[in-house]
């Protein structure tokens, strides 16, 4: 009953403070030109203010605060200052258009205070007979494997309500674990911030006047607040015949995000170019462009994220399978989610176009307008 109150007040409470400096921050984003303006490869038709993600820091850090009240927030700590760093780092970049350089010198240094804290990767729970990892190994790895997060929760922000829909399905998922797990700190941290997307993400979709994109600012903050989670996550001190599964359930978790901006990197580099160089690959510009509206796009790939997670699970208590064959389907899936889709419809488009276009008037003829509930819901937030 204690858990579920204090769940219940980190959830109401994040999500009124955002809710309350948000048209603040969208007037002083239009007053001082700190907007998304339109451009060849973004998807917006208009300039949009992008300080979102000071909104949600900020109902974090309150809700926190007060919290600390009722609860040891102490583990946070440590997470709050990557937050801010990443936070200084992803509003910067809104506003003086920073270089790839010197945000990935912030991400490195964000990362590198998590890992001088113990956030390391060091052990792989006897997943393919590997365990204990030595520090030479551990260290590259978690600082690998904490920038690639960053931007993968950074790059998936590109249609209406995709970073936040995401960030709040993923925050769940995490929430669920760590309370199931008694890890009540980030347990309270997941819920946090679901509280604290919500109100950003229902202006984000259907708000007009007060809609404001979440920015670097707010994808950043969540990227290092994810890659937070999947080291507790990997280092919870689970039953030994569990613990072997966690790797392949934060690998499913961050399945959408992480493989698809593998994809695109990957894709980039074959071609000459500089992964970080922008383009209308992914797989949300995909969706766009088949005629799926920005709600349908988000919606599809939270689904798909959330099908690989399902299927993690159903390899664990329905359908048992070894670690080692787990983690090969749940690879095998994130592939086929990412790449077998973009190649896929890619092949189509080319090699049978009559189809794609059947396809593609099917789409846009039953795809969610913004008729009905939406209009309701834009009514009632003005």
């Amino acid at each position: 009953m204690e858990i579920a109150l204090i769940t219940t007040f980190c959830i109401l409470f994040s999500a009124v403070m955002v809710a309350m400096v948000h048209p603040i921050l969208v007037k002083i984003a239009v007053i001082k030109s700190i907007v998304d303006n339109p451009n060849v490869r973004k998807l917006n038709k208009k300039p949009i203010p992008v300080l979102g993600g000071v909104g949600v820091f900020f109902g974090i850090f309150m809700t926190i605060c007060m919290l600390c009240f009722l609860y040891d927030c102490t583990p946070l700590f440590i997470m709050i200052m990557a937050m801010l760093i990443m936070l200084f780092t992803g509003v910067a970049d809104d506003i003086l258009n920073l270089s790839a350089k010197r945000k990935f010198v912030l991400q490195i240094l964000a990362v590198a205070l998590l890992m001088a804290n113990g956030y390391l990767i060091d052990d792989m729970h006897g997943l393919f007979g590997i365990h204990s990892l030595p520090g030479y190994v551990a260290y590259p790895l978690t600082l690998i494997a904490g920038i690639g997060i960053i931007n993968a929760i950074n790059l998936i922000d590109g249609v209406d309500g995709l970073s936040s829909g995401y960030g709040m399905v993923t925050s769940a998922i995490c929430g669920i674990f760590f309370t199931v797990h008694n890890y009540m700190a980030f347990a309270m941290l997941s819920w946090i911030i679901v509280g604290a997307l919500f109100p950003f993400f229902v202006q984000n979709v259907f708000g007009r006047k007060f809609k404001m994109f979440i920015g670097d600012g707010g994808s950043l903050v969540l990227g290092v607040v994810f890659f937070g989670f999947v080291i507790n996550i990997l280092k919870a001190d689970l039953p030994v015949t569990r613990s072997p599964y966690a790797v392949s359930f934060t690998l499913s978790v961050l399945a959408i995000p992480v493989f698809d901006t593998l994809r695109v990197m990957t894709s980039r580099i074959l071609c000459g170019r500089s992964p970080f160089s922008p383009d209308k690959t992914h797989l949300h510009h995909l969706f766009i462009k088949m005629g799926f509206s920005h709600a349908m796009t988000t919606l599809l790939i939270i689904c798909l994220n959330l099908a690989i997670v399902l299927l993690w699970a159903l390899t664990v208590f329905v359908i048992p399978v070894s670690p080692t064959w787990q983690f090969v389907i749940i690879l095998a899936a994130c592939l086929l989610a990412t790449m077998g889709v973009w190649y896929g419809v890619n092949c189509m488009e080319k090699h049978s176009p009559a189809t794609y276009a059947k396809l593609q008037a099917v789409i846009r003829t039953h795809r969610i307008r913004r008729e009905g509930i939406f209009l309701k819901v834009q009514k009632l937030l003005k």
